[in-house]
């Protein structure tokens, strides 16, 4: 079977392609430059230099399924145009080329942010709607607008929905959602925000796609999350790994919301910064959802979050990313 891949230089991408060259199938991996590609070079693994705004159908003649991964999700972006052109507009070019040669099965990787979130007595879950503060964020809407627009066409080939939740593991050479671990790591004092989040292993995400190539159900969509962790709780479990013992800070909430607000007025003058008062309400959430339909349905088995900041900390040491930092 012959899989196309974008975003496969990214965190979760490079997890993926490493996965699916291992289980035997052939890759195509869309990419920017391929130097930036820091995972297992295989003879079935084809490396096709370009970007989402190319025609792609050419090279989907010979795929079988389709996992778009690549999204932008940085949280500096001042316009909802920026997230849009390649959270959707991009989405919708990739699926009409899908469809256009034949592809059987099309993957979105959208976010946990499209869906309600819950706490640990009520869970977020598959069926829940989007709500405040989240459903204020443009990368959560661009990607909800995403899911909407493939949800329109089931008909014309089979489309899965994965949403995962805050991945940590290797292969984040970026780093993106690594820098959780950056923050905490060989730190005297760590500061921390009130809210949590649902971790999960990037490679338990990599299986969770892999298994909805053949066992998912078109137009469903499946949460890949494990553990609902506060951000203390998460970085308690960094210093347990790695034999530290900072002080712990949390921020009040008060204090981040001023940072936000201050935030907005930076954006207000067109300057980037990820820091909003959208973003601070969410670090401030119970961000907390349920993993229950993925173990059922896709049959995913999740290992501990610790193996995930293990497998983290030991590729940023080894590739040097603290040095870097």
């Amino acid at each position: 079977m012959k899989v196309f891949l974008t975003g496969i230089s990214g965190l979760l991408g490079t997890n993926l392609a490493i996965d699916l060259l291992e289980d035997g199938y052939s890759v195509k991996g869309l990419i920017r430059d391929r130097s930036k590609y820091k995972g297992l070079y295989h003879q079935n693994l084809e490396l096709i230099q370009g970007n989402l705004s190319y025609e792609l159908a050419p090279f989907l003649s010979d795929v079988d399924v389709v996992i778009h991964a690549a999204a932008e999700s940085n949280q500096h972006l001042i316009n909802y145009a920026d997230y849009w052109t390649v959270n959707c507009e991009a989405t919708q070019r990739l699926l009409d080329a899908a469809i256009r040669s034949g592809v059987k099965r099309f993957v979105f990787v959208s976010t946990t942010n499209t869906l309600g979130y819950g706490s640990l007595n009520d869970l977020g879950n598959e069926q829940k709607k989007m709500k405040f503060p989240v459903s204020a964020s443009f990368y959560a809407k661009s990607k909800q607008e995403a899911e909407s627009y493939l949800l329109q066409y089931l008909d014309k080939t089979e489309i899965i929905i994965v949403n995962p939740g805050f991945m940590i593991g290797a292969y984040d050479s970026k780093p993106s959602s690594g820098r959780i671990i950056l923050m905490g790591l060989n730190k005297k004092i760590i500061f921390y925000p009130c809210g949590g989040r649902s971790f999960v292993h990037v490679r338990d995400v990599a299986q969770g796609i892999i298994n909805s190539m053949k066992k998912g159900k078109n137009g469903e969509r499946y949460l890949l999350v494990n553990e609902n962790l506060t951000y203390l709780e998460f970085f308690q479990k960094l210093n347990a790994i790695t034999s530290q013992r900072p002080v712990m800070v949390e921020i009040p909430k008060p204090v981040l919301m001023a940072l936000g607000y201050g935030g907005d007025i930076l954006r207000m003058f067109g300057i980037k910064t990820s820091i909003s008062s959208v973003n601070m309400r969410i670090l401030c959430l119970n961000n907390f959802y349920s993993n229950q339909k993925s173990i059922k349905e896709l049959e995913v088995r999740y290992q501990p979050v610790e193996t995930a900041i293990k497998d983290a900390v030991t590729y940023f040491q080894q590739n040097n990313i603290l040095a870097k930092r």
